[in-house]
């Protein structure tokens, strides 16, 4: 089985300022940290890309649209199934002071959970009251599978991605410890980032070896490195393959480092009006995404 190459390094999902219509493309700065600039408003252009995100064959075009909106560097329905992986690194285990899990501790969220860049990260109001005031950051290297891959040996495994991105997997305590099944607490609608590009297989550093961080409010809370992770990228998409086809386009969010909030001294939990950013390496860059409270008196749709 071959690696997947693209044809594009970078790429980036966006409205297109001449156009208004949503393009895909690739930054025609190869260095630019496409997330922080877009922050700061920062002019960005992109050579347009014909084609879809998940076709191999999808061509660089010479056109360049300038980025307007900055979004999701892929959709909800591309996505189609978000697999995630809980305590994954060992200095967050032992900050936590659980054991190292035998097997990957899988969940799943739903689509409606995800969200771009500067899109705010909604802290649902039945998780408001201060007793359950609880959520929290979690920076995490996100993989993107490229082709079916099912039942795949872990040494060809890397072979099924064709390209990684940045993840916050924004988590409500209080809901997730009440229960063994996290995929309630982990799911809630406009909760979890993506982004702020991809930055295709081929042309990214080992992923065992991928610096990552947290901001929140200008300061520092995680700062890790790939390589405490329990269950290497690897390792982890071939044990996710086992008897279950893993569709192109769906994610794996494989874990968080050390430094989440609920097991700081005191707890440092997200509130309304917070800046918070996730940054990994590999040209990855920064997301960045303000955190507010849903307003008004909203009832559960069934």
């Amino acid at each position: 089985m071959s690696p997947i190459k693209t044809q594009w390094t970078r790429l980036i999902r966006f409205v297109a300022a001449e156009t208004a219509q949503v393009h895909i493309g690739e930054p025609v700065d190869p260095k630019l940290d496409v997330g922080l600039a877009f922050h700061q408003k920062k002019p960005i252009k992109a050579y347009e890309i014909a084609g879809s995100a998940l076709d191999p064959a999808a061509q660089v075009t010479k056109n360049i649209l300038t980025v307007k909106q900055l979004l999701a560097p892929l959709s909800r329905e591309e996505v189609g199934l978000v697999r995630c992986l809980g305590l994954n690194y060992a200095d967050h285990a032992a900050e936590a002071n659980l054991a190292k899990p035998t097997y990957p501790v899988l969940f799943y969220k739903p689509v409606n959970a995800l969200i771009g860049p500067e899109v705010p990260v909604t802290i649902p109001k039945h998780v408001q009251p201060v007793e359950k005031h609880l959520p929290d950051y979690e920076v995490e290297l996100t993989v993107v599978i490229g082709k079916p891959a099912k039942n795949v040996p872990e040494a060809e495994a890397l072979d099924y991605v064709i390209a990684y991105t940045a993840g916050n997997d924004i988590s409500f305590r209080y809901h997730q410890m009440a229960v063994s099944q996290w995929n309630f607490s982990k799911g809630y609608d406009n909760t979890t980032p993506i982004g702020p590009c991809l930055v295709a297989a081929h042309a990214f550093p080992d992923p065992q070896k991928v610096p990552l961080k947290t901001v929140v409010n200008g300061k520092t809370v995680q700062d890790g490195t790939t390589a405490d992770q329990i269950f290497s990228v690897r390792q982890t998409i071939a044990f996710l393959s086992q008897g279950t086809t893993l569709l192109p386009g769906s994610i794996i969010m494989t874990g968080t480092p050390k430094g989440v909030g609920f097991v700081k001294k005191p707890p440092v939990y997200l509130k309304d009006t917070d800046d918070m950013s996730v940054w990994v390496g590999g040209g990855i860059g920064t997301l960045v995404n303000p955190v507010v409270e849903e307003r008004g008196d909203q009832k559960a749709k069934l």
